[in-house]
């Protein structure tokens, strides 16, 4: 059997040279390079005729060298070749640009194939530097599908080609088969061989599918027994056993009831933390749904206990709101309370560690700050984390460290449909709040063009007059940022919005602020003093501005449909009706549709759906930070089916052999194994 680990310079063909190019594509091994799938195919095995080819199409076509081919220097260092090509339903006129040796390859008379991109010029269609070979000779380079892979300098296509078909032919005959032969009999999976031959070199269309079909669900399988098996070893690992000291206490204490929803995840959480296992929970609710209630129940379980907690927020605003919301919640059972975050001040900050070293607090709020090496935690039992996904993993694990294994409870008001919850949240167990509490309003939705402004502009002087604040959101922060689409920009916007509300009191924020500035303007927001707010996506999440009535979100169809949920988010916080308005002048049908959809819906879940199906997971989390290894293949928007097959199918075999120990489940332990292993600081 072939060693899947040799490195890509000793395979046959390749060498030095080429290795360090691929190493560049992150090709390292013979495994690497067998996995280095296409992005994309060219269709080359079918002909048209020339007169059916449209302006812009990349197409083959079978046509006869008209007239001698002419080299032609137009100056040092361009020469052209110029000459027709006929079939039986047209002509088309052909130039190659520095390659002098077509004159001489290219015979009149003769018949080639030629693939390249048509364009209509002067009412003529031309090629310009096609590939081609002769038509009885088809097959280099047409007369078949043809992979397309991601380069770098040093390496063409047809280099990545000859190097994949290097790889394929030292281990394709003898490449293990990690999927049990009953999941891959009772999925209808194509063998290993076949999948990787006709995933990089397809007979047909029919093949491809067959073989992306395998690879797909193989990743997914793997992926989601390597979670399953975390999950496992996890859930049996011991951790600080709680008291039930009765949670009615806490709920009494309350001048509103809890919703049922969140009665049910404090319920699931307590049990977690009473049974003398380690809790990792994710409390996954909608924009308002009241996740940060949840969590001070816990915290005040832990404190009745004798422990305390630790609660990390993204960032210092939200920091400040979440010491704001837990000091009102728990100030009254006499739990000690502290802050921690980087804009305090180094005597500050010195205070409050040495506190905390003394285990003078029951709760610690902060950001970042909170796991400094400098940080030290008497009997830390409880971590929070609040939109965890904006955290890397290193940083939940040096907070996490902190402790005794302290229990952890993360929360994420991104809804995030079932299926992928499962796969991104794998190991965690997760409770889904889906009530609002009362009072909570719904926000109307509309949108509109440019050719709106001036209304826009009379709605916000109403509501301002009738004391209600205003968010704006802009897509980019000043105005020469990314000028090769105009979009608007916050601080550009937030100048002509106090041209026109000259009696109003407006201000900007953005990320390229200081923390300090951004600080004291959420303040002035806060406080009720500011009518127009104009911002980047930093208010995004979590801010709480009650009195705030209207979210004006510019440039709409830039942002993806969670963000726009969350951004919609930041109103109807209060008992004043609110209003979210989409500008857009972007007339694309896409774009429409998508906008349309959050005018009929404020339910995170359905929009969230809807945002993988169109997007991927992408938009959810920002660029890879959702907590998985690359899939090479998979697409989690795309494969859903699959995805939950490989779920259901890993569920089944997991429940079997928890340990993967039987003989032929031994190459699917050794994929899972390798995954976890080189993901260290993927997962969640």
């Amino acid at each position: 059997m072939s060693d899947l680990s040799k490195d890509i310079r000793y395979i046959k063909g390749i060498g030095e040279k080429k290795a360090l190019a691929l190493n560049k594509l992150g090709v390292f091994s013979l495994r690497d390079l067998v996995s280095f799938f296409p992005r994309k195919y060219e269709d080359r095995s079918t002909v048209k005729p020339i007169a059916l080819t449209l302006d812009g199409e990349s197409v083959c076509i079978e046509a006869m060298v008209a007239d001698t081919p002419r080299l032609t220097r137009i100056r040092r260092g361009l020469d052209i070749v110029k000459f027709r090509a006929v079939d039986d339903s047209g002509a088309v006129d052909i130039t190659y640009f520095n390659q002098p040796y077509t004159k001489d390859n290219l015979q009149r008379g003769e018949t080639y194939v030629f693939f390249g991109r048509i364009e209509f010029k002067a009412g003529r269609r031309a090629l310009t530097n096609p590939l081609y070979e002769k038509a009885e000779a088809q097959g280099a380079v047409t007369g078949r599908i043809v992979p397309v892979y991601r380069s770098s300098a040093g390496l063409s296509q047809k280099l990545l080609q000859q190097a994949v078909r290097q790889g394929l032919d030292e281990c394709l005959e003898q490449m293990p088969d990690v999927l049990p032969r009953s999941v891959r009999e009772s999925c209808q999976l194509a063998q290993t061989a076949y999948a990787y031959e006709n995933i990089h070199f397809p007979a047909d269309f029919d093949a491809l599918a067959l073989a992306r079909r395998r690879i797909v669900f193989e990743e997914l399988f793997v992926l989601a027994c390597a979670l399953g098996r975390m999950r496992g070893e996890r859930i049996n690992e011991s951790g600080i056993r709680m008291q039930d000291h009765g949670i009615d206490e806490f709920w009494r204490s309350l001048p509103f009831a809890p919703t049922g929803a969140q009665r049910r995840a404090v319920q699931q959480a307590m049990e977690d933390m009473g049974s003398g296992f380690v809790m990792n929970r994710l409390v996954q609710g909608d924009v308002g749904s009241g996740k940060t209630l949840v969590a001070a129940a816990l915290i005040w379980c832990c404190a009745r206990n004798g422990y305390m907690s630790a609660f990390m927020a993204p960032t210092e605003i939200l920091a400040e709101q979440h010491f704001a919301t837990l000091s009102q919640m728990l100030g009254t059972f006499g739990i000690r309370i502290g802050k921690l975050t980087g804009a305090m001040s180094v005597k500050e900050k010195r205070v409050v560690k040495e506190a905390l070293k003394a285990g003078e607090y029951d709760l610690i709020i902060g950001t970042h700050a909170l796991f400094s090496n400098d940080v030290e935690y008497s009997n830390l039992a409880l971590v929070v984390t609040d939109e965890q996904h904006r955290f890397g993993v290193g940083q939940r694990s040096a907070l996490i460290g902190k402790g005794q294994k302290p229990h952890v409870l993360v929360m994420s008001a991104t809804p995030i449909p079932r299926t992928l919850a499962l796969i991104i949240y794998g190991d965690l167990d997760v409770s889904i709040i889906d009530e609002l509490p009362p009072g909570r309003q719904k926000v109307d939705t509309f949108t509109v063009d440019e050719s709106y402004r001036a209304r826009l502009n009379g709605f916000i002087r109403k509501l301002v007059s009738e004391g209600r604040q205003v968010f704006v959101v802009c897509p980019k922060v000043e105005e020469n940022e990314d000028d090769t689409v105009k979009l608007k920009s916050a601080q550009e916007h937030a100048a002509e919005l106090a041209a026109t509300f000259p009696d109003m009191k407006v201000e900007c924020i953005h990320g390229k602020m200081a923390a300090k500035n951004k600080d004291a303007i959420m303040a002035s927001v806060v406080a009720g003093e500011t009518n127009i707010l104009v911002a980047t996506t930093v208010i995004e999440v979590g801010v709480d501005v009650p009195n705030a009535a209207l979210i004006i979100i510019e440039n709409a169809e830039r942002f993806g449909l969670s963000q726009l949920h969350q951004l919609r988010g930041r109103v109807g916080r209060g008992q004043h009706k609110s209003y979210c308005i989409l500008v857009s002048d972007h007339d694309g049908e896409e774009s429409r549709a998508r906008l349309s959809i959050m005018c009929k819906t404020n339910d995170g879940f359905k929009i969230s759906e809807e945002d993988l199906r169109l997007r991927g997971p992408g938009d959810f989390f920002g660029s890879r930070q959702h907590g998985l290894p690359e899939m090479h293949m998979a697409d989690l928007g795309a494969d859903v089916q699959l995805l939950q097959r490989a779920q259901d199918e890993a569920a089944k075999l997991l429940l079997k052999d928890p340990g993967l120990n039987l003989p032929e489940h031994k190459e699917l332990k050794s994929a899972v194994e390798r995954l976890i292993t080189e993901n260290t600081d993927s997962f969640n």
